[in-house]
């Protein structure tokens, strides 16, 4: 098969679809990889290791689209890329549909398979491809999210985890998932006060028993987030329903119950943010404000640390880019029903229910 890893365009985002290591493997099985020139580099893996590892170096984007049957990258197309997918390729990357109307309406006139990376789904819940950047961005959302309570960055002015005498910052994290754990953790181990907040209280128990003491859970319903507010300091969205909008858990008339200052962090951006008054953000413009609460609504947080989270990204999409070649995506599918449940647009038709029912279009189930 023919594999092409294009340069990412979205703002800021430094992030490439695959490793050197990645492309290595892919050749390995009888691929043919082609990587567009410099789409490496920001992540320090310039095109002459792409080279030495056996791929060809294209020079334009519209170059890799047009050599490719896959096209294996990080964040989902945008309208430049729009006209260069074509019917019946499989591009393979996230794309948080249900966020996204206009990107839904192009992927369908495509004609493209559309392999989600955040619905893959294992038979235990687990989102194998999500789970990577979840864990950088649970922890990003913490350093970013101390780092703007600071007074000259628009915050409270304090330090997160306070000093001798002086009372930590409190930290409430909405869902205890792999971000809201990662979050959590982190802003333990930087010596906050922190709440964790989850709907299941078999995962509230494992949290309460595994995390350290200076982290608290708490059943999440309206009355209990509005209790926290008065005096908390930064809260940190992390709430997901795979393939599914995010419900709002901060609505506008509760920033009137926070003192001015507070950080907000939506990591749920990607699917359509957590809080009321979100709308996505970029790392060169990264806050604003709404009623003197500060919000922090970066898109692609882990692209900031394109290292780590390209490394991270390929050692979980790798197997899967490989069956993907190797048999076909209809076969690789059939073959494994967690990679089955990635298929959000196939040739037309939304294969995805929660994307159907987010933009009220017509769910056709595929059969393979």
């Amino acid at each position: 098969m023919r594999i092409g890893v294009p340069k990412e365009i979205k703002n800021n985002e430094n992030r490439v679809g695959m490793t050197p290591a990645g492309v290595a493997e892919l050749i390995k099985h009888g691929h043919t990889v082609a990587v567009q020139h410099t789409a490496g580099e920001n992540s320090g893996f310039p095109d002459e290791q792409y080279i030495k590892v056996g791929a060809s170096i294209l020079p334009t984007i519209e170059d890799v689209y047009a050599f490719a049957d896959m096209i294996v990258k990080v964040k989902e197309p945008i309208a430049p890329e729009y006209p260069l997918i074509r019917k019946g390729q499989l591009v393979f990357t996230y794309f948080h549909f249900a966020s996204d109307e206009e990107l839904t309406q192009a992927m369908i006139k495509s004609g493209a398979v559309c392999l989600a990376y955040e619905t893959v789904q294992l038979p235990n819940r687990a989102l194998p491809l999500l789970i990577p950047m979840s864990e950088v961005a649970g922890r990003m959302a913490t350093l970013n999210g101390a780092y703007f309570l600071q007074k000259t960055k628009g915050g409270k002015g304090k330090l997160i985890g306070g000093v001798p005498g002086v009372k930590p910052a409190k930290v409430l994290v909405l869902g205890g998932g792999i971000v809201g754990e990662a979050a959590a953790r982190t802003a333990a181990g930087m010596g906050a006060d922190v709440t964790i907040t989850d709907i299941s209280l078999p995962r509230l128990r494992q949290l309460d028993l595994e995390t350290p003491p200076n982290i608290h859970t708490l059943y999440s319903n309206e009355h209990n987030i509005r209790q926290q507010l008065p005096d908390v300091d930064i809260i940190i969205g992390s709430v997901l329903i795979p393939g599914a909008k995010t419900p709002f858990l901060i609505t506008r008339d509760m920033l009137k119950e926070m003192e001015p200052g507070t950080v907000l962090v939506d990591v749920a951006i990607d699917q359509g943010g957590c809080f009321e008054t979100s709308h996505p953000t970029t790392h060169s413009e990264p806050t604003y404000m709404v009623d003197g609460i500060l919000h922090y609504a970066v898109a692609n947080i882990p692209g900031a640390v394109p290292n780590t989270s390209t490394t991270a990204l390929t050692n979980a999409t790798l197997r899967y880019a490989v069956a993907l070649a190797d048999k076909g995506w209809q076969q690789a599918c059939k073959d494994d029903p967690a990679l089955f449940l990635g298929l959000n647009v196939v040739e037309g038709k939304v294969t995805y229910k929660a994307v159907a029912d987010t933009w009220g279009l017509p769910y056709e189930p595929i059969t393979l």
